[in-house]
């Protein structure tokens, strides 16, 4: 299935990108579910797949997470399913990303799906990521909120909620709407009916995690060994005193890492491409050959992505899910990055090449790419 937004990107992102929400009548045209209520529920039923349980009764919120191995407990009204990342699990929902392409790759994170009975949701909160929120079947009541700072209130621990607010929307949306929120502005949704709800979430790393992963990388690669030194230590009045100048120079010992552009590229490759969220690799068993690979090619076969896989490129070079993948045919790692469905053509003479065949076999039979039925 093929989705197509009715959106003028620049227009959307000079008005609302980070800026305000808004709702999108029709964003999708015709809309059709990739995915049925029963096929998620079995999906939350899998121990790979992280999945909650969110219901609100008699004034309490509940949560429980997954995997789940049976919902007869479960009422009529007052809940609601959310399953992250089904686009790593579900190969038909990963469609519903790509027309989110306009936007940077490397920011866009995963399709997380609830389906909810009426009354269900998970109450007024906030998120520190742009999220588009597409209506599938059935209808949902969505509220809004003027941006306030990032501070929540927890009746339940695992429910980032924020205290009542004041609606700048407040929309029924139905199959095809979609409705974009920045970070920072408080919202809630609650079904009026049985209703499915597809977010596009989108990855902002914090100052926190970066320092963390540059860190780990630092360390797995034993860099950083300059130490110290200070030949013409100052004299200071006070011996416990460390002095302004010495700040500054221990502060560009540190930087001096992070300003090195080869080392500060490769870092931020491994580290965005890794999946927040388990992906669904199955190597194919046997393994191909490289020679395998170049005849289905040959015969027209095409080379699928595999959903939630994380390919892109930093000047050229290109990583694959945490690694850094080696090779002189730069079209056809352009290809890699910038393709989800592969075909001969789009290899060029890198197909000739047997160390890239080679390389190319690997990446097959590490179950990132898989051969369309």
């Amino acid at each position: 299935m093929d989705y197509h937004l009715t959106l003028n990107w620049p227009d959307f992102i000079e008005r609302y990108w980070q800026k305000r929400p808004v709702v999108l009548k029709r964003g999708i045209a015709n809309f059709i579910d990739p995915i049925t209520p029963d096929e998620l529920a079995g999906l939350a039923m899998e121990s790979e797949v992280d999945s909650r349980l969110v219901s609100h009764l008699d004034g309490k919120w509940q949560v429980s997470h997954g995997p789940f191995e049976s919902y007869d407990h479960l009422g009529e009204s007052n809940w609601s399913l959310l399953v992250q990342a089904v686009n790593n699990w579900h190969e038909p929902t990963a469609a519903l990303m790509r027309p989110f392409r306009a936007l940077p790759d490397w920011r866009i994170d995963d399709l997380m799906i609830s389906f909810s009975v009426p009354g269900g949701g998970v109450g007024p909160h906030l998120d520190q990521y742009d999220v588009f929120i597409i209506q599938g079947t059935g209808r949902r009541r969505w509220r809004v909120g003027e941006k306030v700072p990032m501070k929540q209130h927890c009746p339940h621990p695992d429910l980032l909620q924020v205290d009542p607010f004041e609606a700048i929307i407040d929309e029924e949306m139905e199959p095809g709407d979609i409705l974009y929120i920045p970070p920072g502005f408080p919202h809630e949704g609650y079904s009026l009916e049985n209703s499915l709800n597809y977010s596009v979430g989108f990855r902002a790393p914090s100052c926190r995690e970066m320092i963390s992963g540059f860190a780990d990388y630092v360390l797995q690669r034993e860099l950083g060994s300059l130490r110290y030194t200070d030949p013409d230590v100052p004299n200071r009045d006070h011996p416990a005193d460390i002095l302004p100048s010495e700040l500054d120079r221990l502060r560009g010992m540190m930087l001096s890492m992070i300003n090195q552009p080869e080392h500060f590229n490769q870092w931020f490759g491994e580290f965005i491409t890794q999946s927040r969220h388990e992906l669904d690799i199955a190597p194919p068993e046997p393994p191909y050959q490289p020679d395998e690979i170049y005849d289905a090619l040959k015969q027209g076969d095409k080379l699928v992505r595999l959903g939630g896989l994380r390919v892109l490129r930093i000047d050229g070079e290109v990583y694959v899910n945490g690694e850094k993948i080696d090779s002189p045919h730069r079209p056809a790692l352009e290809a890699l990055a910038s393709h989800i469905v592969l075909n001969e053509s789009l290899f060029g003479d890198a197909l000739e090449d047997p160390p890239f065949l080679a390389m190319l076999a690997a990446l097959v039979n590490s179950g990132y790419w898989f051969f369309e039925d």
